[in-house]
């Protein structure tokens, strides 16, 4: 299997999805309806509200979503990697690693708001390597804000990521301060037109327009299962940033400000559980995709063949023994 994965072929997108649908299997057998919380915006609440009939005749459409978007979000990281050159070859190794990673925990399989969001993050972050090359980006950079804010109203806490872009934009272009307001601009456009939308039907208040943001810290239930979700997560991920590390220096410019980025987006998705925090490591799949990345270059960068393969099946045997053998999902 990671040889398949070594590759950059057509057929693996077809076999990435053939293994995509075995290893979430359960999500499938065991459909399950989302439930609003605190923290989903507004336009989570409309989708769901849209889906509710559908979803209560047949709760299978829940889980196909879900699975749509983590194997969309799986081939758009892929591409991502390769297209920017990330690694020193091109492979469907992040696809792989994606699929695995949210595997490792069974709320990253449920269709979410964050689950949504990661869809529009990675679109931000492909066009923020974008506007490296571009003398004019007030466009993109307007998009990019824009599109932060839709996904502030799908969940809320993703606000936060502003600083995020802001930070990346001035490690991938010169500062500009138009550019930056700019940005901000097109982040509250959402909420300039949602704002007229509550005055024309006489349902204004600051509460719709800044719902409920708290910071706290998250309560997490230990269990042996998820500190071996930990383990599988962390140790590749250590791997990889060692051999990212190792090669900055015989890689170009913008591949070294990428690896930046994303260790920055890391940083900032590690922040988000913490923000209208709930019992559910729902809210956590936003970390998936900056440590995707790093595991797809432990993957490939690894100077044994034989880890590798190792490490993939040390995942595959957890993932399949907390399905079926532990507190399954």
């Amino acid at each position: 299997m990671i040889g398949i994965f070594k590759t950059k072929s057509p057929v693996n997108i077809i076999l990435l999805l053939v293994f995509g649908v075995l290893l979430k299997l359960p999500l499938f057998l065991q459909p399950h309806v989302p439930v609003l919380q605190k923290e989903h915006g507004v336009f989570f609440k409309w989708i769901l509200e849209f889906l509710s009939k559908s979803g209560a005749a047949n709760p299978f459409l829940y889980s196909f979503l879900a699975f749509t978007l983590l194997f969309l979000q799986a081939i758009m990281i892929t591409r991502f990697i390769n297209s920017q050159r990330m690694t020193n070859k091109a492979t469907y190794f992040p696809g792989m690693a994606y699929l695995l990673i949210t595997s490792l925990f069974p709320e990253w399989n449920l269709f979410s708001a964050p689950l949504i969001v990661n869809t529009i993050l990675l679109l931000v972050l492909t066009s923020l390597f974008k506007t490296y090359n571009q003398s004019n980006a007030k466009s993109s950079i307007y998009n990019i804000g824009l599109a932060l804010g839709i996904a502030t109203f799908i969940f809320f806490p993703s606000i936060t990521f502003i600083l995020w872009i802001l930070l990346s934009l001035a490690i991938m272009r010169p500062f500009r301060l138009n550019e930056w307001v700019l940005c901000i601009v097109g982040l509250t456009t959402p909420f300039y037109f949602y704002a007229a939308y509550l005055i024309i039907n006489d349902n204004w208040s600051w509460g719709n327009i800044w719902p409920y943001f708290e910071v706290s810290l998250p309560y997490v239930k230990q269990s042996a299962w998820l500190a071996g979700s930990a383990f599988l997560l962390i140790v590749p991920f250590l791997i990889g940033s060692y051999h990212v590390q190792d090669n900055l220096r015989k890689v170009l410019i913008q591949v070294r400000k990428g690896w930046s980025i994303l260790l920055l987006y890391l940083v900032g998705s590690l922040f988000i559980p913490f923000v209208n925090n709930s019992d559910s490591l729902e809210n956590w799949v936003i970390v998936a995709i900056p440590f995707a990345a790093f595991h797809a270059k432990a993957y490939q960068s690894a100077p044994f063949r034989l880890f590798p393969f190792l490490l993939f099946c040390m995942s595959i045997g957890f993932i399949v023994g907390y399905q079926y053998f532990g507190p399954g999902w």
